[in-house]
């Protein structure tokens, strides 16, 4: 689905991606974990077309994204939810959930089906449909980011940092989300970031780790495999 061709970022002169290689299949939970400043952020960012790359390639379903503009990335089906709060805080959370769709180009109907869908699966956003972007918690914030992004997001969602601040008890709603998500859209390719490891509990089929913008090991969730099976993974990675 998503294939990362020896892909190189500097900003300012500085690297912050070298030649990290990857590819990511449909119908699994990837995790990219590393430090702060390992590059995590950056990697999505990347994949969207916000930071531009050095060298390499990017390719969606065989298709170079760098032809493709960050804005209309959104169009074939990748869905991004950013690590800050990305919500209007003048609209309310449905009208947050139904705009990338509209920008898109959907019809009201797909809209409608699509937001049924999303309700189903985040059904902590209905309640909250009514209230304006601004009136949200940090951690409810973070749900109507996933739910954004599911609504565009028909076959990639980029999440990053999602866990972070999250109480326990509603990291755990947003683990079952993602687990249900991964059910209802078997086909569905979810990549999560993380600082911290352990907030992912048994959310992720797979470990990208990344060290100082290098793909340092792939694993599955808490099993190391060693580099010479890589068949063993429906992911790759080299650095």
């Amino acid at each position: 689905m998503l294939q990362l061709d020896h892909v190189s970022v500097d900003i300012v002169r500085a690297p912050i991606l070298r030649r990290v290689h990857a590819e990511l299949r449909s119908g699994h939970i990837i995790a990219v974990v590393g430090r702060n400043g390992a590059g995590k952020t950056t990697l999505l960012r990347t994949i969207m077309g916000l930071v531009k790359l050095k060298e390499g390639q990017i390719l969606f379903e065989g298709r170079d994204l760098l032809r493709v503009a960050a804005h209309s990335r959104a169009r074939l089906g990748i869905g991004y939810a950013p690590q800050e709060r990305v919500m209007f805080p003048t609209l309310s959370i449905e009208e947050n959930l139904r705009l990338p769709c509209q920008v898109a180009g959907m019809s009201k109907a797909q809209v409608d089906e699509r937001l049924e869908m999303t309700l189903d699966v985040v059904a902590q956003l209905k309640p909250m449909l009514g209230r304006s972007g601004a009136a949200l918690s940090g951690g409810q914030g973070k749900m109507a980011a996933l739910g954004r992004a599911l609504m565009i997001g028909s076959k990639l969602i980029l999440l990053d940092e999602p866990f972070q601040g999250l109480a326990p008890a509603l990291a755990t709603e947003y683990s079952n989300a993602l687990k249900n998500l991964q059910l209802r859209m078997p086909d569905l390719c979810i990549v999560v970031t993380e600082s911290n490891g352990s907030l992912l509990k048994d959310v992720p089929d797979h470990v990208l780790h990344i060290e100082r913008g290098e793909l340092s090991a792939v694993t599955r969730f808490a099993t190391a495999v060693g580099p010479d099976t890589p068949s063993y993974l429906p992911l790759e990675a080299h650095s």
